[in-house]
């Protein structure tokens, strides 16, 4: 897919100014081989919970993140340690890009004591403190506020950390995300709100949805510049991460990303997907998969099938460990339903 990144400066521009971001070396051999390795992990992992959850070995709600890889590689790789991360309930990616432990992570999927938040979180509400993650949240875009919140919390500090907070184009047009949009650019809050545009929300179309064509003009009533961002692509997603980051660690307040990207699979792991065919969904793996993009980038910088393959191994090793982890990990003590509870002053 060809990377498309149109700056907005918080206004409409005409079609005319449309610009290209396919700068597509912005990345050296090292940095594009880590990027790749990761969204691999971050494959292989949901993979892996895919079938834990056949199995019954997962209960409850399960969103994967299969497809939409490149977003949060490429995220990550634009902010710096100290600076936050939170998002919505399709969230074991971002806690793999966050360097979370994949073994705390799936024995917290699995309602295990080893897990992030003891066994008692799952899939939609883990966090790492120590990682900078801010967890996943089940409510539909209540975690905008919150990263809002967090980046007030980093003004009112003075410090020049920014805040990273995802939501999904099904998310876009929920009151409380419109009023965060007022208070951060109202005080000049240093937080990036990048949509994750993977076209369908629980079962509808972004089409049938969103009167907005463009969802990376939402923050123009507040004059929020914004980027609509070839998300398949990690070396574009990281460009306009960089653009976005040096825009608010500069003290010029939010900036708006809209990451253009795609499911793979269902909603969560209850959903057929019925509602788009067969044919769209193998055309964009196809020819549009973060993970060839980066390959194919990568065996033009001389990068052998032999390191391909032994990357893949060492990923596969690694994401069975953290199975085998989170099977053999036991279930919480009875008296972990009174801790976590309340936190006193």
């Amino acid at each position: 897919m060809a990377s498309r990144t149109r700056s907005t400066g918080g206004k409409a521009q005409p079609a005319s100014r449309k610009r290209s971001s396919q700068k597509q070396q912005s990345m050296d051999r090292d940095e594009l081989l880590a990027a790749y390795e990761k969204m691999l992990l971050i494959r292989r992992f949901e993979e892996k919970a895919g079938q834990l959850y056949g199995m019954g070995l997962i209960g409850g709600f399960c969103h994967l993140y299969i497809g939409q890889e490149a977003v949060v590689t490429g995220m990550q790789l634009a902010i710096e340690p100290g600076d936050q991360v939170i998002t919505s309930y399709r969230d074991h990616g971002h806690m793999i890009a966050c360097d979370m432990d994949p073994k705390g992570v799936m024995a917290e999927l699995t309602g295990r004591a080893g897990g992030y938040s003891k066994g008692k979180g799952g899939s939609m509400h883990m966090f790492s403190k120590e990682k900078g993650f801010f967890g996943g949240h089940g409510i539909v875009g209540a975690q905008v506020s919150l990263g809002t919140g967090l980046a007030f919390a980093n003004h009112y500090r003075g410090n020049d950390r920014v805040c990273l907070t995802y939501f999904g184009e099904g998310a876009s047009n929920q009151g409380q995300v419109f009023e965060s949009f007022n208070l951060a650019a109202l005080m000049k809050l240093p937080v990036i709100f990048i949509i994750e545009n993977n076209r369908y929300g629980m079962g509808t179309s972004v089409e049938r949805a969103s009167a907005s064509r463009d969802l990376s003009l939402n923050g123009a009533p507040w004059s929020i510049p914004g980027l609509q961002v070839d998300g398949m692509d990690v070396q574009a997603v990281k460009e306009a991460g960089e653009q976005a980051v040096a825009h608010c660690r500069a003290g010029n307040g939010p900036f708006l990303l809209e990451m253009k990207t795609y499911r793979y699979r269902g909603h969560s792991m209850s959903d057929p997907a019925k509602y788009r065919t067969r044919e769209e969904v193998q055309k964009m793996r196809t020819e549009h998969d973060c993970i060839d993009l980066a390959r194919k980038a990568l065996e033009a910088m001389g990068v052998s099938d032999e390191m391909f393959k032994a990357i893949d191994d060492d990923i596969k090793k690694r994401v069975q460990d953290a199975a085998d982890f989170a099977q053999q990990s036991p279930e919480p003590d009875e008296s972990e339903l009174w801790t976590d509870v309340l936190v006193e002053g």
